[in-house]
């Protein structure tokens, strides 16, 4: 069944999620908002493909227990290792139908995907808002190369199975297919919110080693690097990057870590 939610709100929107009897929804810790009274809430380290009901004790004794542990200690890892929050919250409708309402960190969208079994869909860090428990949540490693030079695409989220996923991102929202521009399609590695598996993510150097890349690295506010998004498929980019929002909150304090040039020289830490 497909997931009743509507995203309200302008700035900073949000998700009100209907829930039908005995229907479950599950978010990352910290995205919560409100529900209703008959809206059960429970915090679990393991991520749904193991929450589901059942699940857990099938399998048998000592050994089941073991492999049930030794799972949940890897996703939790994981997520750790990924700078993610360690467990997840379920919440369950019991008499009757129920609602919950989440929202993101910063001002900016959401938007629900409908994962259909075909196709998987990855998001920046910090991207998942909630998901029906028949989609299975799981970080995705990109390659040491590709991920050392793109900051921000080393570590990946990724939504498998069925049902709907609800994803924030900061300032608004653009829908983009690299086909229809060629096949390839060059981005701030910051902008970058959600893509479809099918998608090639790389990470490309800005000019060369001459005196106009060096132009673009120290002056251009994009150091030395853009990502780079290959193929036919869905690309959700976002206006404001993570790092231009805090610079931005750091200038109107008095304290601009950029300097005159940004750039290469940012001592934005991240």
């Amino acid at each position: 069944m497909t997931l009743q939610q509507e995203i309200v709100g302008n700035a900073m929107q949000m998700a009100v999620v209907n829930l039908t009897p005995g229907q479950t929804v599950y978010c990352e810790a910290g995205k919560f908002l409100f529900k209703t009274a008959n809206v059960s809430m429970e915090t679990r380290l393991s991520g749904p493909d193991r929450g589901r009901s059942g699940q857990a004790d099938q399998g048998g004794g000592m050994g089941g227990m073991l492999r049930q542990a030794m799972g949940t200690a890897m996703q939790v890892g994981q997520r750790a290792l990924a700078g993610e929050s360690l467990a997840f919250q379920y919440f369950t409708s019991t008499g009757g139908e129920g609602t919950v309402g989440f929202a993101g960190v910063l001002p900016g969208e959401m938007r629900a995907l409908e994962l259909t079994g075909n196709r998987a869909w990855f998001a920046e860090k910090d991207a998942f808002v909630a998901a029906e428990s028949t989609v299975d949540f799981g970080i995705a490693f990109q390659g040491g190369r590709t991920g050392m030079s793109g900051g921000e695409g080393f570590i990946l989220e990724k939504f498998t199975g069925t049902g709907t996923v609800i994803i924030c991102g900061a300032g608004n929202f653009i829908d983009l297919n690299p086909a229809d521009f060629g096949g390839r399609i060059e981005v701030d590695t910051g902008c970058i919110v959600a893509f479809e598996e099918g998608i090639e993510y790389g990470v490309q150097r800005i000019g060369g080693l001459n005196r106009q890349g060096l132009m673009n690295a120290v002056f251009g506010g994009e150091g030395l690097s853009l990502a780079t998004l290959e193929g036919n498929g869905r690309v959700i980019l976002q206006s404001l990057t993570i790092e231009g929002l805090a610079n931005a909150l750091k200038k109107a304090q008095g304290g601009d870590k950029q300097g005159p040039t940004g750039g290469l020289f940012s001592t934005h830490a991240g």
